[in-house]
Order: structure tokens, then sequence, then C-alpha cells
């Protein structure tokens, strides 16, 4: 009697979770980007809005207007975009990615861009850096582009 509502409960969240009965299934991420060196990261262009740079001036304890000459660039594309700095497997990734530990350094602060990429259940270059890896029989093999 005790373990029976235990035991509802666990075949209930099988159910849901379960691939063929899951309408939310095209939304399980196939990707695990802490497994990845931050491709996205060394994109050209990554894009702000207004928003993002008054999270980044929220964030550093700055007014909009200095956040905005910190930490943006000027681009012919964008109206804020932000500023990148070299990288040993990119050439060029964002300022506030982390080298050494290959994560970002603001997460909490991230902007809007990012928290939305790749804004499928899929992610190609994970993909391709999981097929070089298991090729390579290497788990930390970084597959290079240069990004300039």
């Amino acid at each position: 009697m005790r373990g029976e509502p235990l035991l509802a409960l666990r075949v209930w969240v099988t159910a849901v979770l379960s691939v063929e009965l899951n309408p939310f299934r095209q939304f399980i991420l196939r990707y695990n980007c802490s497994k990845c060196p931050g491709y996205c990261c060394s994109y050209p262009l990554i894009a702000l809005t207004k928003k993002d740079v008054q999270r980044l001036a929220d964030h550093f304890g700055l007014s909009f207007k200095e956040a905005r000459k910190k930490y943006t660039k000027v681009d012919p594309e964008e109206p804020y975009a932000m500023r990148r700095k070299a990288d040993e497997h990119f050439g060029r990734i964002c300022q506030f990615f982390d080298t050494e530990a290959r994560r970002c350094g603001i997460y909490s602060a991230r902007p809007t861009i990012c928290r939305q990429y790749p804004g499928s259940p899929t992610c190609g270059y994970y993909s391709f850096l999981k097929h070089e890896r298991d090729s390579q029989e290497d788990a930390t093999h970084v597959a290079t582009t240069w990004n300039r």
C-alpha cells in the first residue's frame, strides 16, 4: 500500500520521459555544452541587445554607458556587438570566455543570443565534435576552426 503511490509516480514519469510517448520529444537536447570547447563563442559577430548591455552593466556594477564602452564594439551590422579576444583554438573568442576552463565566465549575465543558442534540439558543431572525438579516440580533442 505504502509503495503504490510511488510506483504510480515512477510509471507516470517513465511514460512522460519515454521518447515514444513524449509529445515534446523534439525539444530533448542532443548536445552538451559542458563538453564543448566553446565554438559558438568564437563566432565573428556576437550581437547584443540593449538589455544585454544593461545586464552586463548590472553584473559588473557599471552604468550602461560604461558597459557599452568597455564591453561592446562598433559593428556595421549591429548597434551592439561583443568585444572578442585571442584564442588558441578558434583565433578569436568572446572576451568573457574563460580560455583555461573553456567555459563562459559570465554565465548568469550571458547575452540573449547565448541563452537561445542553438535554437534547436541539436548543435551542428557538437555533433561534429562528438564524431571527431570518437574517431580520434580522444575525449578532449578540439576540432578547430579559425574564426578571426
